[in-house]
């Protein structure tokens, strides 16, 4: 039986997540979050770019000196000043790691830098050798190597190999690969680029056209054993990878990806949260995984679907990546079955035709005013208490939790399953038992 490939998760959060417009943090902000990441697992935590700014230099220190789990690395350009700031803000970590970049494209050579390959070669190979004496652990991230020419990328690789750095990085710094060409180009260099067996291939891309998560995903099937990623997907223009899509999608699809990460899934939430707090900066209502609409459902069908079963419209389960419950949103496209729980849940229990004349006027008011919440169907409630029902009354054993009582899984899935969600429960109403009444039920949703 082949051994499950352990992949390492680096966080560039702190880093290259920063460097989004309006996502600045304080000494303090990122120590805050850099315990959130410890909680979550990460085995690479990328402190920040000591050169940058007296803060910086104070947050990566700072943080060295706090965690002795994780992998700490501070970013540095191949510089002799740099590097050696760099490792003056590492030095006091349990397990330092100078990360060197260097760009390699034609376009930054000439235009960026203003360097020759021959030059940026020898840049290169000093700095790598030079951040060997301070710390054994050294990555080298040629800057824009998806738009080098290859054969200038795999000599300048075979150079810092050789010079002793033990992780190299293939950025895709602008966001222009496809999968297949990604795929293919960590192909290449693992048959090309000498040592390149004894080394960590890391993945490093960038969303500009959205597919930084599709091209990790690729490296990873091409070999990478090393992926760079952020909370949220925040970085540069359109952001980087999002750490939370690509850790749970190779822990839904294990059956595909086969491979392992030390991520504790149940902290991604609460991370997303702590950034967008810290930072201000939302995450969008339809994000995959974090998003508040995750895990929220308004459609009839799919709420049907999910009252009788969560693994109908949910391939995880929110307790698996930190998410409280599930949420059956009541709009103008929910069907009665989700309605007659909500009532159940405020307390009252409807018969069939009370049920018609409450959704009725659900839907007109929901056509209105888009979402319908618990005090609307109260004031519906109490009408029809007034008019049709007055003795109707709240159950005192009435649901407290106004969320989905089905998404509570009744057992954990086992691991490398495909689907990680467990069959769902619910108390609040009866099931109908005739298999007519399910099935008007459920094109009622429609």
């Amino acid at each position: 039986m082949n051994e499950t490939r352990q992949i390492k998760i680096f966080d560039t959060t702190l880093r290259d997540g920063e460097q989004s417009p309006g996502c600045s943090m304080n000494v303090q902000e990122k120590l805050r979050l850099a315990r959130q990441l410890d909680r979550l697992g990460v085995d690479i935590l990328e402190a920040g770019f000591p050169i940058a700014s007296e803060g910086d230099f104070a947050a990566v220190q700072t943080i060295a000196r706090t965690f002795d789990r994780p992998v700490i690395a501070a970013l540095a350009r191949a510089s002799e000043h740099d590097i050696t700031l760099a490792w003056k803000a590492l030095k006091d970590a349990a397990h330092p790691r100078i990360h060197i970049f260097l760009a390699t494209s034609e376009i930054h050579l000439q235009h960026k830098l203003r360097i020759s390959q021959q030059q940026c070669l020898e840049q290169a190979r000093r700095a790598v050798a030079l951040a060997k004496t301070f710390c054994d652990d050294i990555e080298f991230s040629p800057e824009d190597a998806t738009r080098t020419e290859p054969e200038f990328l795999f000599e300048i690789l075979e150079t810092v190999i050789a010079e002793g750095a033990t992780t190299v990085n293939i950025p895709d710094t602008v966001g222009y690969a496809i999968p297949h060409e990604y795929a293919q180009l960590l192909t290449n260099i693992q048959k090309t680029v000498r040592g390149a067996n004894v080394v960590t291939i890391s993945t490093h891309c960038h969303n500009d056209l959205g597919l930084a998560v599709a091209n990790s995903l690729a490296g990873v099937n091409a070999g990478a054993r090393q992926i760079e990623c952020t909370i949220n997907g925040i970085g540069e223009r359109a952001g980087n990878a999002a750490l939370e899509e690509i850790v749970m999608a190779m822990q839904v699809r294990a059956d595909y990806y086969g491979v392992e990460t030390n991520i504790q899934s149940s902290e991604l939430f609460p991370a997303s949260q702590m950034l967008a707090e810290i930072t201000g900066v939302q995450v969008q209502p339809n994000k995959a995984i974090v998003g508040r609409n995750a895990f929220a459902h308004e459609a009839g069908i799919h709420q049907d679907g999910m009252l009788k079963n969560a693994l109908t419209y949910e391939i995880m389960t929110p307790a698996s990546v930190g998410v409280p419950e599930s949420r059956l949103v009541l709009g103008k496209h929910s069907g009665r079955h989700a309605l007659s729980l909500r009532c159940a849940a405020l307390g009252y229990e409807l018969d069939r035709r009370e049920l018609d004349d409450v959704y009725r006027k659900f839907v007109v008011l929901a056509d209105e005013i888009k979402t319908v919440q618990d005090h609307h169907l109260e004031a519906m409630l109490r009408e029809l208490n007034r008019t049709q029902r007055p003795a109707l009354v709240k159950k005192p054993q009435a649901v407290k939790s106004p969320a989905l009582a089905a998404a509570a899984s009744t057992s954990g899935s086992k691991k490398g399953s495909r689907f990680t969600t467990g069959k769902p429960t619910v108390d609040v109403v009866a099931r109908p038992t005739d298999r007519h009444r399910e099935h008007e039920d459920y094109l009622w949703g429609v």
